[in-house]
């Protein structure tokens, strides 16, 4: 079996979360949802598991972040390309996400930021590896 990442993230509200995570360009997989928790599937490897507080509240044994107020983490996806990580971006901010800041551009990558309805940060990149420094 592939090795697997499966991220869990505290949310207010399962359903509305469901939404933006599905105008990202994920998927839900029903067999692992519930009315607490919805598995958002990314690839065949990478999951998000958005779960109501309460929930995630009995696997955690300290207390939820605030991820509006602080960072609890940074979460980074690559895209297959510039175009893919803009209609990324542009779809979450549809459906209510924040850019905190602007567009980093490294040369040879790509990113953009984008908060979930939480607070949760997710970078989208897109790295073309031809530009790679070579020192």
């Amino acid at each position: 079996m592939a090795k697997q990442i499966f991220i869990n993230l505290a949310v207010k509200d399962v359903n509305k979360s469901m939404d933006f995570y599905t105008a990202l360009g994920f998927t839900n997989n029903p067999q692992f949802s519930d009315d607490t928790t919805k598995c958002m599937v990314w690839s065949d490897t990478i999951f998000v598991m958005l779960m109501a507080h309460e929930k995630f509240s009995t696997f955690a044994t300290k207390p939820i972040a605030d991820t509006k107020a602080n960072i609890a983490g940074l979460y980074s996806l690559s895209t297959d390309s510039v175009d893919e990580m803009n209609e990324i971006l542009e779809n979450g901010l549809r459906a209510g996400g924040n850019e905190p800041n602007e567009l980093r551009d490294y040369g040879f990558m790509q990113q953009r930021t984008i908060e979930d309805l939480d607070g949760h940060t997710w970078e989208m990149f897109y790295m073309d590896m031809s530009k790679m420094p070579t020192e």
